[in-house]
């Protein structure tokens, strides 16, 4: 039974996989998912709760799903509360694939003044749902390319270590144990601190994931110089020593490799650590700065008490899928860990 049959065997590695495909599709495809731009403003529309979908019209009974035009009204000086007005008399119809002025094709929008707002309007009166669609792109892929800076970084500095020995053995573990001595996140606040305020989202995204790759790859370098060490002595290594094979090529043509397992699983498992990094960075305000959206950064509106107590559902969206994201990387991690395992028979 060879790996992907195990795999595909483990019910929640399979759950976790189907959770991560559908992720990654919606992300890639943000502008064709999201109905609104997430820059786009709504006249007198901030805070706003998810629009209500009507099915069916009201006059003649037929199958119409519609919404109506809704707009912030004065404040109810008794309770508090904002009214909100719903102008009854422009009833927008909702439509599937249908491409907004600047040409972009849409999943779903309305023939309107209406807006559909499944997961209501923040503060700026901008589409919750379309930022958190955009904002998918931020805090998922942060993890991919953390891990494409950071795996080689500890696989080849693990392999050169536990291979080579001697003083850059030394060096290298003592380089490894400096650095997990340092809390991470209280090093990513330190250096996102001093990062200079003009700059653009994209680079302190950029920033962000050379900080934390830096951070990351030294456990992961740590594990593979003790594999590497058991690998170097078995006969395959010796016989292409005796051959006259450099060092460079047999660590990365024969000792490498026979760390996939490990390096597979630990990238899989590794990802959410970046991820949370970035949501935590973006969430005190070091990450992603406003207009642009991610996941971290809109868990900011949970710093205002009101918004958290009169506005739940701008919060939880964006906390739910941090939460769901990462224990998809570890359900399916766990069943690569299963799959791979060659002690695994079943």
């Amino acid at each position: 039974m060879n790996w992907w049959r195990k795999l595909s065997l483990n019910p929640l590695a399979r759950w976790g996989a189907v959770l991560l495909l559908t992720l990654y599709v919606i992300s890639l495809g943000a502008d064709f998912f999201a109905p609104y731009s997430p820059y786009d403003t709504q006249a007198n529309g901030s805070l706003l709760p998810p629009t209500q979908i009507y099915w069916r019209d009201q006059d003649r009974g037929r199958f119409f799903p519609h919404v109506y035009p809704v707009t912030q009204g004065p404040i109810d000086l008794k309770t508090g509360d904002r009214q909100l007005l719903v102008d009854y008399a422009q009833p927008s119809a909702l439509r599937l694939l249908h491409r907004d002025q600047q040409g972009h094709l849409h999943l779903f929008d309305t023939n309107g003044p209406g807006k559909l707002n499944l997961l209501g309007t923040d503060e700026q009166a901008r589409d919750q749902f379309s930022r958190l669609v955009h904002g998918s792109r931020v805090s998922l892929s942060v993890g991919l390319v953390g891990i494409l800076i950071s795996f080689p970084l500890g696989m080849l500095a693990g392999g050169l270590a536990g291979y080579l020995g001697g003083a850059l053995d030394g060096v290298l573990m003592r380089l490894v144990e400096v650095l997990m001595t340092i809390p991470s996140i209280y090093l990513l606040v330190a250096l996102a601190a001093v990062l200079p305020p003009g700059l653009t989202s994209a680079q302190r995204f950029l920033l962000i994931v050379a900080i934390t790759s830096v951070v990351g790859w030294a456990a992961q370098a740590r594990v593979i110089r003790g594999q590497v060490l058991a690998i170097k002595e078995q006969t395959f290594v010796q016989a292409s020593q005796v051959m006259g094979a450099r060092p460079l090529y047999i660590i990365i043509r024969h000792v490498l490799p026979q760390t996939a397992t490990y390096g597979i699983i630990s990238a899989t498992l590794t990802i959410p650590g970046f991820i949370l990094a970035e949501s935590v960075l973006s969430f005190i305000g070091l990450g992603i700065q406003q207009p642009d959206a991610s996941w971290g950064n809109m868990l900011t509106l949970a710093t205002n008490a009101s918004i958290l107590v009169l506005q739940p559902w701008l919060i939880w969206p964006p906390a739910i899928l941090i939460v769901v994201t990462s224990l998809a990387f570890n359900l399916l991690g766990d069943g690569l860990r299963d799959a791979l395992d060659p002690r695994i028979l079943k």
